[in-house]
């Protein structure tokens, strides 16, 4: 059964995901601290953590930090009252796959498990094709889900890799932003918001010479993005 871990610390919150995610046909472990929270992350070995930011103990975003630290690829989909931009894109850069803002519908959220988790699932049957993909001084083990730029071993977040991916498999393509929503989050267009020009300028961040003047992935004007090998 499908795992699912609720770290939360309003206590009527926390139930009302419980028994949604438990009607769903998940089995759900849940923490009012954080502490508490990374612990059970550690050791229930979920299949996906609903994670709050302002938590007692220990902050959803040091607990995002601790687990991606320790290796674990666990999705992570933030469910927090904060809804700049400056918080997603600190938490998209800590390794979240998702972030969902208070106040939510509880079928927007439902949604939003069964998407990460669809792409979780798909994202395993991918690597059993697995290859070498190259482009400028990058290199990709599609395999290993590793990445290097020149020689040097990069860091990118579970999400930041799948969209690297769905780029360079369009050998030079145009991808809209709908298309690499569908295909790397699972959303639908009603669902759509600016996460994948967050992800893409990460992506720049930490691949190009100079993410103000990329060279191999680039923006189409009014049509989306598209890799320059």
């Amino acid at each position: 059964m499908t795992k699912v871990l609720v770290i939360e610390d309003n206590a009527n919150l926390a139930f009302g995901l419980t028994r949604s995610l438990e009607s769903e046909g998940y089995e759900v472990e849940s923490a009012e601290d954080g502490l508490r929270g990374l612990d059970l992350a550690r050791s229930c070995n979920p299949d996906l953590v609903v994670l709050d930011l302002m938590l007692p103990g220990m902050d959803g975003y040091s607990i995002l930090k601790k687990l991606r630290a320790d290796g674990k690829d666990v999705p992570v989909l933030i469910l927090t009252a904060r809804g700049e931009e400056a918080d997603k894109v600190f938490g998209f850069r800590l390794g979240a796959d998702d972030y969902v803002t208070k106040p939510f519908s509880l079928s927007e959220l439902l949604a939003r498990v069964q998407a990460i988790l669809r792409r979780a699932k798909g994202s395993d049957k991918h690597d059993e094709g697995a290859a070498i993909e190259e482009f400028g001084d990058v290199s990709i083990n599609t395999l290993a889900r590793s990445v290097k730029k020149s020689a040097a071993e990069v860091a990118l977040t579970p999400k930041e890799f799948d969209l690297l991916l769905a780029l360079v498999r369009r050998r030079g393509a145009v991808a809209s932003r709908l298309e690499l929503l569908k295909e790397v989050w699972g959303h639908q267009a009603e669902v759509m918001t600016r996460t994948v020009d967050i992800h893409i300028a990460e992506l720049r961040r930490k691949l190009e010479k100079d993410p103000s003047s990329p060279r191999h992935i680039l923006t189409v004007w009014k049509a989306g993005y598209r890799l320059q090998v």
